[in-house]
């Protein structure tokens, strides 16, 4: 067996080789103009990644202005940023134009090598030197049927190319990324968080992500902010984190990482966070997908999404399911400690409008059910070695400065939401709960152009005394504070639910409506596109994440009336995260519960009674028919309370008690909701 050294060694052989290889392309002549040009830019951008590494090596970070360090960061992503993406092969339109019936693998192998950036910067040598030896084969391919038959080789030949790559390499990758999941050891970003200068911009560019104006501001404000301000943001955040495991009795001192996740710009309040985790008995652990930076272009990630259709079937499905348990064999010592995420999101973002282009990539149906299947069962995998019954998580929103002239205000405004009174939000929950749990069902009705008429069927309790149906959830896992929520009943549960313009993860939809058929989705449309098709396959591919239908999973009441005021005042309601807007009117989750895989754990209110609405007639299959129970997903749909005509609890006599009307709280107790509607 070689040493560690031994095999440094090696790889930088590897590399070596393969980059000498690269470097002869520009002087070669073969393939035909269009790949010769294909192949050059190829080449050209791995001496581009050579230079950076030579420049990290040398310790460039810590030496080079602001001026080189931003003028290297555009350089790496020029080619896909919106004014260069017409002619890049980063885009599968240009690419399949230029390059025919290879567009599509060609712009997929671009796509493959710019993930290179992010390899370098995190020393990962051994995934840089396997994507340019991925080249280098291709260009083999080409070079050997053009010198020996003037010919191209065959798609076919080069897809398997790509397919044997993704299979052969799937142990290394996966290995990876469970690794820095559990393992604290070595972790990348918290060496940053801990030891740059924060007050100098320049750290930013120690990621390898591009930076643009929103970290830079960020950084910037955050940097001006007084350090009572910073320790009220981290506090809330990790104390959220803590309280999440207490509320749910389970034991915080058994674990030992805390999964950070957070936007390059916010590591003053990251530092202190470290601080308190560590105070905690938690060390840090984040994955390459769990820092954010800036964004390059939508439409670049939009147009690459389906990707995997390239080599997505039965053998590539078992082969990466295969190495994931390997992987976490490897690592289950370290898996048992792993307390689950604590994510800072951002919001304020422009909005984007997806463009549907017929040369990308898209899953075919049977993909699509092999996809849905693998993350099924990936998921399965990982819930044998981290327990769900022993995690929890917790999130916290920020605006970034994207949003406008309000972002410092907004900034403000964000964290005082995060800081309201926990105690009146619980008490005034609770008022609501109360008649909640009188109630057999809960009837929904829009006003205004918003077509919303569903009737959602509730738990019925057994033992009112001890037992409740809905949950109080004020600032712990879901910071701010602000909603009760429960499962409904599946069956009995009916009708339309129609919001007139909502964003769901960074996309738009405009007069989004799903039909409900005991508790299942009968149908669903928008009216983002022209044709009836696009719109249905819009809302399947990022609503059901291709699921042929979901589960009303969520029946909510948010009761953060003064959020909905302070976007409403700023014009920022479209901006909204949601974590916050779900809290700005009755929403609505499609998809598994918010206790999925954990039904069997007891969960108890303030006031002492357990939430025994916890399952669904699906999440019932759990232990009878584990595949059919959850769907590994949920997504909030919120109505908002200008589009609210009623919210009406029936009993089972008949009786009807009034909870919102024409988007106020009429219930009696809940009358300080109405509040900030005043002010």
């Amino acid at each position: 067996m070689m040493s560690e050294k031994e095999q440094r060694e090696l790889l930088e052989e590897r590399y070596q080789l393969v980059l000498e290889r690269i470097r002869e392309i520009p002087g070669e002549q073969c393939c035909g103009k269009e790949f010769k040009e294909y192949f050059d830019e190829m080449a050209s951008f791995v001496i581009l990644l050579h230079d950076t590494k030579c420049f990290l090596e040398e310790g460039g970070l810590k030496t080079a202005s602001l001026e080189e360090l931003q003028r290297r960061n555009h350089a790496l992503y020029a080619d896909i940023l919106p004014e260069h993406y017409e002619e890049s092969y980063g885009n599968p339109a240009y690419a399949v134009r230029k390059l025919g019936k290879f567009g599509q693998e060609l712009c997929w192998l671009y796509a493959e090598l710019r993930r290179m950036i992010e390899y370098l910067y995190q020393g990962e040598t051994e995934q840089v030197v396997i994507g340019l030896e991925l080249l280098a084969e291709v260009y083999a391919a080409f070079t050997y049927e053009w010198n020996e038959n003037q010919a191209l080789p065959s798609e076919e030949n080069i897809r398997k190319t790509l397919y044997w790559y993704m299979s052969d390499y799937a142990d290394i990758r996966t290995e990876r990324d469970v690794r820095q999941m559990v393992c604290p050891e070595g972790c990348f970003v918290a060496d940053i968080i801990r030891n740059c200068d924060l007050n100098d911009v320049r750290y930013l560019y120690a990621y390898g992500k591009y930076v643009d104006d929103n970290e830079l501001e960020t950084a910037g404000y955050l940097a001006g902010l007084p350090e009572e301000t910073i320790a009220a943001m981290a506090d809330t955040y990790t104390e959220g984190y803590r309280i999440g495991f207490e509320v749910t009795g389970k034991d915080l001192s058994q674990k030992n990482t805390v999964n950070i996740r957070y936007h390059i710009g916010f590591e003053r309040m990251m530092r202190r966070a470290l601080d308190n985790f560590k105070k905690l008995g938690l060390k840090p652990v984040a994955g390459e997908n769990h820092i954010v930076g800036g964004t390059v272009n939508r439409q670049y990630g939009y147009d690459h999404k389906d990707d995997r259709a390239l080599f997505l079937d039965r053998n590539y499905v078992n082969r990466r399911l295969e190495v994931l348990r390997t992987a976490f064999e490897k690592y289950k010592e370290a898996a048992k400690g792993y307390a689950g995420p604590a994510v800072v999101e951002t919001f304020g973002e422009k909005e984007f409008h997806p463009v549907n282009k017929k040369e990308a990539l898209k899953l075919s149906e049977e993909q699509n059910k092999l996809w849905v299947e693998f993350v099924s069962q990936n998921r399965a995998i990982t819930e044998e070695y981290i327990i769900e019954e022993e995690r929890s998580f917790t999130i916290i929103a920020f605006p970034v400065p994207e949003v406008g002239p309000v972002f410092r205000e907004l900034f403000d405004e964000t964290i005082k939401l995060n800081t309201l009174d926990y105690m009146l939000y619980r008490n005034v929950q609770q008022k609501l709960i109360d008649t909640l749990d009188t109630a057999d069902y809960c009837e929904i009705k829009g006003c205004g152009d918003n077509r919303t008429d569903l009737k959602v069927n509730l738990w019925k309790l057994k033992d009112p005394a001890k037992e409740t149906i809905f949950e109080n959830c004020v600032a712990d896992v879901n910071i701010p504070v602000g909603e009760v929520f429960t499962s409904p009943v599946l069956e009995g549960t009916n009708g339309i639910l129609h919001v007139t313009k909502v964003f769901l993860e960074g996309l738009e939809y405009r007069n989004l409506a799903i039909t409900f058929e005991d508790g299942m989705i009968k149908d669903y449309t928008c009216d983002n596109f022209a044709s009836e098709e696009e719109n249905r396959n819009f809302v399947k591919e990022n609503v059901l994440f291709r699921h042929e239908t979901l589960p009303l999973g969520e029946f909510a009441i948010g009761t953060n009336t003064t959020a909905y005021v302070m976007a409403r005042r700023l014009n920022v309601e479209a901006k909204l995260p949601i974590l916050i807007a779900e809290k700005t009117g009755p929403h609505f989750a499609v998809g598994d519960t918010c206790y999925s895989h954990t039904e069997d754990v007891r969960v108890y209110n303030p006031d002492g009674k357990e939430i025994v609405a916890r399952e669904n007639s699906r999440a019932a299959l759990r232990n009878t028919k584990p595949a059919e129970a959850y769907f590994n997903c949920h997504t909030d749909i919120t109505i908002p309370y200008d589009e609210l005509g009623s919210l009406t609890a029936v009993q089972k006599d008949g009786t009807r008690i009034a909870i919102i009307e024409n988007g106020r709280f009429v219930l009696p107790g809940t009358e300080p909701l109405n509040e900030a509607f005043e002010n």
